[in-house]
């Protein structure tokens, strides 16, 4: 029978390492609750104040590593997010620095955002919030990385289709997979142009699967009728060319003749940017799930 297990926002690190102390174990199926704080590791304050004092906190906290019985590497880990809940409050900025375009120098001064309501206030305008997770991934095989910079292991993806109801799959790289996530945002428009999601305190449940005998070179998120394949590189050029190649191995492994497979894709696949604001750029390849085999 599977327990419910939670890891406090007390426990979280600022690097995937696969040196990292597990913060809680687990076995295959289990439920986690992660307890999650915002990007600023609680720096700022509903006054709209952020303490600046050096080392104080963790930049980009995420929450875990939860270590799971089982996932050894070579292995995939299936992770399914049964609930997504934030905070009552956000915010969004501070800091002056030129746009992702590199054509306008603006203050960005911290504004606090309630959404206690579930709604986003913004210019008279009110949107139903939408929340999702910014941070989410597994220990890399070789050195660590920085929660800021996503990559194979995923990382700070930032892509809007890993939310509640979806189920994302890392490659395994260490044993016990050491899965961590946090950087919840309550809502974000793909890309992150601003270079800040509206960030957010939450609290994410979810159910952890290891499968055996198959592997994956990047994360691929399921997100209803929807499967995308999340690739992160230097260029937003680099991160489309390894996002097809990833969907175009899974259309071939599930029956597709290769001819038809590209063709398909061409006819089918949706490239969409996850963000253009971290080290790495961050890009999905989606297809409808129905695609996903031939009907002859």
């Amino acid at each position: 029978m599977s327990s419910v297990i939670r890891i406090s926002s007390s426990d979280v690190i600022g690097t995937m390492d696969k040196n990292n102390r597990p913060a809680a174990y687990c076995n295959d199926g289990d439920t986690v609750i992660f307890e999650t704080k915002d990007c600023s590791d609680g720096a700022v304050s509903p006054d709209g104040t952020r303490d600046q004092t050096p080392g104080k906190f963790v930049g980009n906290p995420a929450t875990g590593p939860l270590y799971v019985n089982g996932a050894e590497p070579g292995d995939i880990l299936e992770v399914k997010i049964i609930s997504l809940k934030t905070g009552k409050l956000g915010f969004m900025g501070p800091g002056k620095r030129v746009n992702v375009f590199g054509l306008v120098e603006a203050d960005y001064p911290v504004r606090i955002f309630d959404v206690s309501d579930g709604q986003v206030r913004i210019g008279g305008h009110v949107f139903p919030a939408d929340p999702m997770i910014g941070v989410i991934g597994v220990a890399p095989a070789g050195e660590g990385i920085d929660t800021f910079t996503p990559a194979a292991h995923g990382g700070n993806m930032d892509c809007t289709r890993i939310r509640e109801g979806a189920a994302v799959y890392f490659p395994v790289s260490a044993p016990g997979a050491l899965l961590a996530m946090g950087d919840l945002h309550a809502a974000m428009g793909d890309g992150e142009v601003s270079w800040y999601g509206l960030e957010i305190p939450g609290e994410v449940t979810v159910q952890v699967r290891v499968i055996k005998g198959k592997t994956l070179r990047w994360p691929v998120v399921v997100d209803g009728k929807t499967l995308a394949v999340i690739a992160s590189a230097k260029t937003t050029d680099e991160c489309c060319v390894l996002a097809t190649e990833q969907l175009y191995d899974i259309l071939t492994s599930r029956g597709w003749d290769r001819t038809e497979a590209l063709y398909l894709m061409s006819m089918k696949c949706d490239l969409r940017v996850c963000q253009i604001v971290d080290p790495n750029m961050t890009v999905r390849a989606e297809i409808s799930t129905e695609y996903l085999q031939p009907k002859n």
